[in-house]
C-alpha cells in the first residue's frame, strides 16, 4: 500500500497553503501540489487523486468566503454547477478509457491565446459589462465543456472559467474568480469520488494538504475581495503564464 512518511506531513501542509493562496486568487495551484506529490514517490494516478482531495478543501473554503462576502450567489451558480458536474463525470470516465495525450498537445496553445488576449485587453474584467450570452445557454455549454476538461485533464481550468465568465456573462474579474471557485469545487468533488472508488487517494496526505489549502484559500479570497482586479489581474497573468510554460515544456521541449 502506498504511503508517505509522517516526516513529510509539515511539507504537505505548507505546500497546500501556498497552492490554496494562489488558487483562490487566479488558479494554477496544481503546479505546486502535483509536482510535490510526484516528487515524494506517488504514482501519477495517486498524485492526481490526492490532489483532488486537497484541492476540494481549498475551493470549498474560497467559495464559502466569496458567498459570505456577497460576491457569489449560489442560486445563480446552481445551473452552472449542475452542468459542470455532468461534464466532470463524463470527463473522468473518459480519461479512464482514453489516453489524454492528444488534449495535452493543444491546451498550451489555448492558454497562450488567453494570456495574449488578457495582456492586450487591459480593461478586460475591470468592471461588469452586459452579458453576451443567455445564462442558460452559457452554463450549458461552458459548464459541460469545462467540467469535462477538468475531469479529463485539468491544468488551466480556473483560467478558462474566469475568462469564459468575463466574456460570456460580462462578470468583472473579481466576480468571475468567485464563481470559478464554485465550479472548481463541483468538478473536484465529482472527480474525487471516482478516484476514491478506484482506491487512488492517500487520505492522510490529502487531509493534511487540505487543511493547508483551506487556510491559504481563505487568505487569498480575502485579498481578492479587498484588492479586486488590481490584485487578480497580475496574479492571473502570472499564473496562466506559469501553467502555459509548464505544459509547453512537458509536451514539446522536454
Amino acid at each position: 500500500m502506498i504511503s508517505i512518511p509522517p516526516v513529510y506531513l509539515p511539507l504537505l501542509f505548507i505546500t497546500g497553503a501556498a497552492a490554496g493562496l494562489i488558487d483562490s486568487i487566479a488558479g494554477g495551484g496544481g503546479l505546486i501540489t502535483v509536482p510535490v506529490l510526484l516528487g515524494l514517490g506517488l504514482p501519477p494516478q495517486a498524485a492526481l487523486g490526492t490532489n483532488k482531495l486537497q484541492g476540494s478543501f481549498g475551493s470549498f473554503s474560497a467559495m464559502v468566503h466569496f458567498v459570505q462576502a456577497g460576491t457569489v450567489k449560489l442560486s445563480d451558480a446552481a445551473l452552472g454547477a449542475a452542468w459542470t458536474a455532468a461534464g466532470a463525470v463524463l470527463g473522468t470516465y473518459t480519461v479512464r478509457q482514453l489516453d489524454p495525450g492528444f488534449l495535452k498537445k493543444g491546451i498550451p496553445f489555448l492558454l497562450l491565446a488567453i494570456l495574449c488576449y488578457t495582456i492586450f485587453t487591459p480593461k478586460l474584467g475591470a468592471e461588469e459589462v452586459r452579458p453576451r450570452f443567455p445564462r442558460v445557454l452559457f452554463y450549458a455549454v461552458a459548464g459541460l465543456a469545462l467540467g469535462f476538461y477538468d475531469g479529463f485533464l485539468g491544468p488551466g481550468t480556473g483560467s478558462f472559467w474566469v475568462v469564459a465568465l468575463m466574456l460570456g456573462l460580462g462578470f468583472d474579474m473579481r466576480k468571475g474568480t468567485g464563481y470559478t471557485k464554485v465550479f472548481n469545487f463541483v468538478s473536484n468533488i465529482v472527480s474525487l469520488a471516482v478516484f476514491l472508488a478506484g482506491g487512488e487517494v492517500l487520505i492522510l496526505a490529502g487531509l493534511v494538504m487540505g487543511a493547508g489549502q483551506a487556510v491559504g484559500a481563505r487568505v487569498g479570497a480575502r485579498l481578492v475581495i479587498k484588492k479586486g482586479t488590481r490584485l487578480v489581474r497580475p496574479v492571473f497573468i502570472c499564473s496562466v503564464l506559469a501553467v502555459t510554460a509548464k505544459l509547453f515544456w512537458d509536451n514539446y521541449l522536454r
